[in-house]
């Protein structure tokens, strides 16, 4: 069950937030031409989320469930800070990371190894954290011997590994996770979703979005599921998996 009553403060309130895009139809002047001559509409709203409200609590591991549109990954995005709401207010305590586009701010002229502490502050680490992480954060990559070759020369997979491995030893209180765990081979996924529940196990706050529904169930407690911008169902992850097959 839901552990948010056993937290003394929310690690996230999401308060009747709404978040609207302008879809375009036309990709050329002149399409744009064309359509303002026979007076078609060049662009329409499209509400990805539409008064969602919901609170998170310290220590709990919650799934974002939904199929393609239902707004599930603009919400982790809202979370993390990189969109802002249109109306409402989502607000988060303490340190918040998130897997979201993995490799954000890497530079390809850069080397593996600054790369890492570029990301990693990027990510709010000091460079005191990171060096005490370094070693951790090259062996977990297992590129070792290309930590000094520019990143633009890595195949995508190594690219993706450095990435994870920076991002998930990263000291942080709310680590939120966007279908990054088919980064990697198989062996690679299994060590990165052990590490994730290490972190939950001491006490991280993770929201997940993935489509892979038997992983969520057994690493989240909670579900989300959204449907058309709105909260269908707020519960166990089980019973939320339910919901959005039935």
């Amino acid at each position: 069950m839901p552990r948010t009553s056993e937290a003394i403060l929310p690690r996230i309130i999401v308060d009747d937030v709404h978040k609207d895009f302008k879809l375009r139809h036309t990709h050329s002047i002149k399409e744009t031409f064309v359509a303002a001559i026979k007076r078609k509409p060049l662009t329409t709203d499209f509400h990805a989320l539409d008064g969602i409200t919901f609170e998170i609590g310290e220590g709990e591991a919650v799934a974002l469930l939904g199929f393609n549109g239902s707004g599930k990954s603009t919400m982790l995005k809202l979370i993390s800070g990189v969109l802002t709401p249109d109306q409402g207010k989502v607000l988060t305590r303490g340190r918040v990371a998130g897997l979201i586009e993995v490799g954000a701010g890497f530079h390809p002229d850069l080397s593996g190894r600054e790369n890492i502490y570029l990301n990693a502050a990027i990510l709010g680490m000091s460079k005191k954290e990171t060096e005490a992480r370094y070693e951790q954060i090259v062996a977990f990559s297992e590129i070792e011997k290309f930590i000094d070759t520019e990143v633009k020369h890595y195949s995508s997979g190594m690219f993706l590994r450095l990435a994870f491995s920076v991002a998930i030893h990263t000291e942080v209180d709310v680590l939120l996770i966007d279908e990054i765990l088919s980064v990697g081979d198989e062996p690679f996924q299994r060590k990165c979703l052990a590490r994730i529940r290490e972190l939950h196990s001491q006490g991280k706050t993770l929201v997940v979005v993935s489509h892979d529904l038997g992983m969520v169930t057994s690493l989240c407690e909670r579900g989300i599921l959204l449907r058309d911008g709105k909260v269908l169902f707020d519960g166990s992850s089980a019973d939320a998996v339910a919901a959005m097959r039935a």
